[in-house]
Parts: C-alpha cells; sequence; structure tokens
C-alpha cells in the first residue's frame, strides 16, 4: 500500500473509531434497567420531566459514562507508551505492580481505619458512617504513586533497563499483594467484605469529582505522550538507534512509565481494578494501523474508551438490575485474548 492509501486508512480507522465511542455513549446514555423511553433520558439531561428520571441520567449514568471514557483511554493509552518503551508486548499499566499496590493502599484505608480491627468491629453501621470512599481513593493512589517511584529509584542504582523494570515491578508488586493478604487476614468480616468489594473494578462509584480529576491526569499524560510522540517512534528501532538520532532513551523511559503509571494509579483509585485494556486495544490498534505513535495514541485512546464503554453496557446488561463488575468483563475478554498472543506470536520481538 503506498504512503496515501496508508494515510487514508489510518484516517479511516481513527474515525471509525470515534464513531463508534459516540454511538456507545448514547447506547450508556439511552438505556438502562430503568425502562425509560428515549424521550424521558433526553429531557431528563436538559434537566426537564421526572425528578427521579433527571437524578439517574444526571448523577448515575452520566458520571459513569464519563469515567469509562477517561478511564479506557488512559488505561490504552498507557499500555500502548509501555509496550514501547519497555519493547515487552505483554506489558501494561499492571506491570509494576501499580494495581497492586493501590489495592493495598485501599485496604489499609478500609480495613485499619474504616471498618476493620482498629475501629468499628463487626458493626455495618459504624462502618458505614466512619467509611470515606474519597479517603480510601486518596490512599490507594499514594501507595500507587509511591510504588513507582520506589521502582524508577531502584532503577537508577543500575542501568536502566526494560528486563530491570519488570523484574523490579513483579517483586514490588508481589510485596504489596502479601501486605493485602495479612491485612485481610486480620480484618473483622465486615471490614474484609468491603476490602474485597472495593478492589472489583466498577464504574458505578464514579462522580463527577473522580471524573474531573481523571480528566485532568489523563488529558496532561496522553498530551505528553503526543509530543513524545516522533521519539516512541524513534525507539521502535531500538535504544542505540534512538539514541543516534538525539533522543534521551534513558529519560524517555523515565519519563514515560511515571506518566503511565500516575495514569493507571488515579483510574485504579477511584474505579478498582480494571484489567487488559491496556493489553488488547494496542495490540488491536497496532495490527490495524501499525506503530506510528502519532496515529496509534489517539487511536488506542479512542479503542480503549470504545471498550469500557461496550464492557460496562455488558456488564449492566447482564446484571439484572444492578451492574456486575466491569473489571470482570474486561478480564474475561481479556484474558482469551492474551492467551491468542501469547501462543500466536511468530517475531521474538514485537515492539
Amino acid at each position: 500500500m503506498d504512503r496515501h492509501g496508508s494515510q487514508k486508512k489510518k484516517i479511516l480507522v481513527v474515525t471509525v473509531l470515534a464513531a463508534a465511542v459516540v454511538l456507545l455513549a448514547l447506547t450508556e446514555l439511552l438505556v438502562g434497567s430503568s425502562g425509560m423511553s428515549v424521550r424521558s433520558c433526553v429531557l431528563a439531561l436538559l434537566g426537564q420531566g421526572d425528578t427521579a428520571a433527571v437524578r439517574i441520567m444526571r448523577y448515575i449514568r452520566l458520571p459513569r459514562l464519563l469515567a469509562a471514557v477517561i478511564a479506557g483511554a488512559g488505561l490504552s493509552a498507557a499500555g500502548l507508551v509501555m509496550q514501547t518503551v519497555l519493547g515487552n508486548p505483554m506489558a501494561s499499566p499492571a506491570t509494576l505492580g501499580v494495581s497492586n499496590a493501590a489495592v493495598f493502599g485501599a485496604n489499609l484505608s478500609i480495613v485499619a481505619f474504616a471498618g476493620g480491627f482498629l475501629s468499628t468491629g463487626n458493626n455495618l453501621t459504624s462502618y458505614t458512617a466512619s467509611a470515606d470512599p474519597f479517603a480510601t481513593s486518596a490512599l490507594a493512589f499514594l501507595f500507587a504513586a509511591a510504588s513507582v517511584l520506589v521502582i524508577l529509584a531502584l532503577c537508577r542504582l543500575r542501568d536502566f533497563s526494560p528486563g530491570v523494570v519488570v523484574l523490579a515491578g513483579i517483586a514490588l508488586g508481589s510485596v504489596w499483594t502479601a501486605a493485602t493478604t495479612i491485612l485481610q487476614f486480620y480484618a473483622t468480616d465486615v471490614g474484609l467484605s468491603a476490602a474485597v468489594i472495593w478492589s472489583f473494578g466498577d464504574l458505578g462509584r464514579a462522580t463527577y469529582r473522580t471524573d474531573l480529576i481523571m480528566l485532568a491526569v489523563t488529558a496532561a499524560g496522553i498530551v505528553l505522550f503526543s509530543v513524545l510522540a516522533w521519539r516512541y517512534n524513534a525507539l521502535l528501532s531500538g535504544g542505540d538507534a534512538a539514541g543516534s538520532m538525539g533522543v534521551n532513551v534513558g529519560l524517555l523511559r523515565w519519563v514515560s512509565l511515571l506518566a503511565s503509571s500516575l495514569i493507571t494509579a488515579v483510574c485504579v483509585s477511584f474505579l478498582g481494578i480494571i484489567g487488559f485494556v491496556g493489553i488488547i486495544c494496542p495490540h488491536v490498534v497496532k495490527r490495524l494501523i501499525g506503530h506510528d505513535h502519532r496515529w496509534a495514541l489517539p487511536a488506542s485512546a479512542l479503542c480503549g474508551s470504545a471498550l469500557l464503554l461496550a464492557a460496562d453496557a455488558l456488564s449492566r446488561s447482564l446484571g439484572s438490575g444492578s451492574a456486575l463488575p466491569v473489571g470482570a468483563i474486561t478480564s474475561l475478554l481479556g484474558a482469551p485474548f492474551f492467551l491468542a498472543l501469547i501462543f500466536g506470536r511468530k517475531e521474538s520481538r514485537v515492539c
């Protein structure tokens, strides 16, 4: 295919993905278990009609939709960048143990400070009164961010290489998982139940406040990735080749991993664990339009939003009145894709 034809294909793919996001977003808004008609939904969005309908549309469906679009875009873009800078097709936002650290932070808040062994025992009423979802998210984010900084600091002790980063992430992730297990072992029934439920990826806990925070961090990260797009393209030829083009490879990897991990930390801290979005979408996009990050980045972001919107719609349709955790749906979709990726590889290295 000539250059002009390739350009047209890339534009077409991005356009189709954008249209898919719009279509799925409308489906999310207008279809639900409440049984409202399309006309009632539109009027409710405009603040007219039944009070209950207005509340459902403005404070349940719309924040949920925005969370799906923002988190899907952020996790997918982060996954694409991590696969490039680590030179590992299996890399994703979970590679550095960010999710494990966030789960520990949330468990510490829930179990120790709002319903576990240090506070309210098995009294559900006391737990509900003392629990603070925003404090839980804040502590989850702090531990996730700290985990990233520890890994990057450890990598400064020796040459920064993708292998070292991955191994450090696996090791530290295991430490966070062990610490979480110890916390849960000593938790009361109420504290343990709340901690486990928090770990489910759930868009239903999104609010305009959390959406705004996720949007600020995700948008800043994607803008940064876009500015660095040509450097990522250079890195595809190898670290030495990129260095000969004037790219500071070590700094590029450090900044990219930090930004990717912060996006993941924010999304996980507010929504829980949503797996495989950062693996599925980048690979789909690279198969469709190639590795050029000037196109792959926006396409991956749109693909991630579309995937999370579709997964949420599926979770709501299967939930019989209450939506299933969207993280379970993405994992069910992602696990077969991951296995196919492993056993279907024909090359020894994929960037």
